[in-house]
Parts: C-alpha cells; sequence; structure tokens
C-alpha cells in the first residue's frame, strides 16, 4: 500500500471551525509521508473537481475519511461530494451497476464494486461521550455501536468493493476534549494498522 487518499469532510460552522478534523488529516499525512507513501487529500467543503476526486480513488490503495458527526450522519458538503462524485463513478470506474444480473435479478445487489483490493478507514470525532456507545441502558444509542451508528457510510464504501480497517474515533471534543490523548490514540492506531 503506497497511495493514500485523505479526505477531511468537515464542513465549517461558527461553534466548529473544523481545527481537529484538520489536525487528524495533518497527522496521517506527516505519519504515512514518513513511511515513504504518497499522499492525495480533498476537504469536501473547499471545492473540488468531480473527475480528479474519481483519479483520486482509483489512484489510492487506503482511503481515510476523516469527518465529524453531525446528526448522526457526515455532514452535507460530504453528502454532495457523495452524490456527486460516487455517483459519476457508477460508469465502471467505482463499480459497475449494483451487481445484479438479468439471470439473478433479485441477488448480489451491492456487488458490481471495482475497487477491490483498496482500504478505508473512518475518523469520526463525536460531541457524544464513548460511554453513549455499547451500552443498552444509555439512552440516544440503545447499545448500538459506533460502527452500527456509521453502518451506511461502510456499505457504501462495500458498494465499490473495499474493506474496511478499524475505525477510529475521537469522543466529547466540544464538552470534555482531550486533544492530546486524542492525537496520541490516532498515532497508536495508524502506526498499528501499517
Amino acid at each position: 500500500m503506497n497511495n493514500v487518499f485523505l479526505i477531511n469532510a468537515h464542513q465549517p460552522y461558527p461553534f466548529a471551525e473544523g481545527r481537529l478534523n484538520r489536525t487528524l488529516v495533518e497527522k496521517a499525512q506527516a505519519i504515512f509521508e514518513a513511511k515513504g507513501y504518497t499522499v492525495k487529500k480533498t476537504a469536501s467543503a473547499d471545492g473540488y473537481d468531480v473527475e480528479a476526486e474519481l483519479n483520486k480513488h482509483l489512484w489510492a490503495d487506503f482511503i481515510i475519511l476523516q469527518t465529524p458527526v453531525n446528526w448522526m450522519g457526515v455532514p452535507w458538503s460530504f453528502k454532495k461530494y457523495m452524490d456527486e462524485v460516487y455517483s459519476a463513478g457508477m460508469d465502471g470506474r467505482l463499480c459497475q451497476g449494483d451487481g445484479r444480473t438479468s439471470e439473478a435479478p433479485k441477488q448480489n445487489y451491492g456487488a458490481g464494486g471495482t475497487l477491490n483490493g483498496k482500504k478505508y478507514m473512518l475518523s469520526l470525532t463525536f460531541n457524544a461521550p464513548a460511554e453513549a456507545f455499547n451500552d443498552e441502558q444509555e439512552y440516544l444509542f440503545q447499545g448500538k455501536s459506533v460502527d452500527d451508528l456509521f453502518f451506511p457510510m461502510h456499505m457504501n464504501f462495500r458498494f465499490f468493493g473495499m474493506e474496511p480497517v478499524e475505525t477510529f474515533a475521537c469522543y466529547d471534543v466540544m464538552k470534555n476534549p482531550e486533544v492530546e490523548n486524542d492525537l496520541n490514540r490516532f498515532d497508536k492506531h495508524l502506526n498499528k494498522l501499517f
């Protein structure tokens, strides 16, 4: 794995400038470049060229989606990115249709991906504390994990044939931030994977 594509999906808001997500992208870039990998980056809120973004997906061996969790999903600027870039890639570059055939129209939905062998990682920043997850007594997530919450995003990458590596998350980043600890954990997480 030599080519790494980092996507910063942060959408600036008056109460959230995006420093942590930007810092995590910069830290990932430094880690991978120190290992001799080539890194390309995109910040979805800054605008992009659809063809260039498709080429980055085709070029990359490993993609990190660095995103804050806004209303239990990705920010609108990254959703727009997906709608434009990923829809354009359905021409065979990211997937060959949805995987079904006329012989078996009810089977293998989502198995048409063309990015087989490529890996991705979700790196998430939450206002929620870690204790809100994986605990059936907790009100909102009712025992669900971070990956349960982000199942639709995992399915988007799976639709293209990609394989996940372990998700990384920073918790309670607005009310009780532990930035230095988060950055140290991120460093260990990436170095453990590669």
